[in-house]
């Protein structure tokens, strides 16, 4: 079947949405965001229609066998498994690439560290911490630029994602060469997706700690049951790249997506990212620039079959999708080195998850 096929039997939503939610932790930029008291978490489903639901999500599963680059899929309502799969010679606990899904992982970092007061918060400008790393007689915009316009990709400098990423990560010093970059928007303006505004975050959490980003993401989210980050790629400098190229487990993302789902705590209720973190990363700060679906902080936001989706992106289709009003958590990994974008393919996998929804909303 070929994917053209495939989407349309999916039958993919490509509606665009907007997340709101509490302005907690004092960041005043969110467009169109309003106020939500409704809980992160839901309740659990009935085991009945749980088993209703499993043999159609099998189903699926096996039908998403024609997708050629798919390596897994784990999906869960309310951590009770619906159903997984590892297509041709792929495992659910090997090792991948997870390229930028990674970002979120990086967000958490940030909002926990803002959390235990190493940050000031997402208006905090960066030259607190960056002020030694900016060029000499830099660009008075510069001192404009917060940690959250960072976590929205809305720095306003010229994106080292894309056709400059090599040229960028060819550099001596990422840092520095990030922060000399030319501006092409404002601060605070529209999205420019660059994988040094999260570069920036890994350094800024680096300098605040004494630690290294890859220490702090084990000491902090190491009590999340099967949780674990595995080799991650470091700068010139040994700063720990953030935003791409970090090795995990697909149990391991579905992990990391399961903490979010439940609101920040573990199966045993420990709680290691506040909830109002969580809120705060799933408001609509801007639209993405690639496909109009909201961006958060580092969280992409659309309505997928009548449900609110949020989910994190990693080239090649490195996927994790939560559904908080269904409890659903899915992570899907492919083949890093394949598009998904300009493919069509990143679609087919938003239609996979669609059928889901649809599945479990029936």
């Amino acid at each position: 079947m070929q994917r053209r096929t495939f989407l349309s039997l999916l039958g993919a939503s490509g509606a665009v949405s907007v997340i709101s939610g509490p302005k907690a932790l004092a960041q005043s930029e969110a467009p169109g965001a309003s106020p939500s008291t409704e809980p992160v978490v839901t309740s659990a489903s009935p085991a009945a229609d749980l088993e209703a639901v499993r043999p159609r999500v099998a189903n699926l599963l096996e039908e998403a066998r024609r997708l050629e680059t798919l390596e897994t899929v784990i999906a869960t309502r309310n951590g009770e498994a619906l159903g997984e799969r590892a297509y041709g010679n792929s495992s659910l606990n090997g090792s991948t690439n997870i390229k930028s899904a990674s970002k979120c992982v990086v967000s958490a970092l940030i909002g926990i560290a803002i959390d235990k007061g190493l940050l000031e918060g997402v208006d905090q400008k960066i030259e607190t911490v960056l002020r030694s790393e900016f060029p000499a007689n830099p660009d008075p915009r510069l001192s404009q630029i917060t940690i959250g316009h960072l976590l929205s990709m809305r720095s306003g400098l010229e994106r080292m994602s894309g056709p400059n990423y090599g040229r960028w990560v060819a550099s001596r010093n990422w840092t520095r060469f990030a922060l000399a970059a030319d501006f092409v928007d404002e601060p605070g303006g529209g999205m420019l997706y660059s994988t040094a505004s999260t570069h920036l975050l890994s350094v800024i959490l680096t300098k605040v700690s004494g630690k290294p980003t890859l220490a702090l993401a084990r000491e902090w989210l190491g009590p999340l049951e099967g949780f674990r980050i595995g080799s991650w790629h470091r700068d010139p400098q040994g700063y720990y790249l953030g935003g791409n190229q970090m090795a995990m487990t697909p149990r391991s993302l579905h992990a990391f997506g399961e903490l979010y789902r439940r609101g920040g705590v573990t199966e045993d209720g420990t709680r290691l990212i506040s909830e109002a973190w969580i809120r705060e990363s799933w408001i609509r700060r801007t639209n993405s620039v690639f496909n109009g679906d909201g961006y958060g902080y580092a969280w992409f936001l659309k309505e997928m079959g009548g449900a609110q989706v949020n989910y994190a992106w990693g080239y090649g289709g490195q996927m994790l999708y939560i559904a908080p009003s269904l409890g659903l958590t899915v992570a899907m990994t492919s083949n890093e080195s394949a598009p998904s974008a300009r493919t069509g393919y990143r679609d087919e996998l938003h239609g996979l998850m669609t059928r889901i929804i649809e599945t479990v909303s029936t």
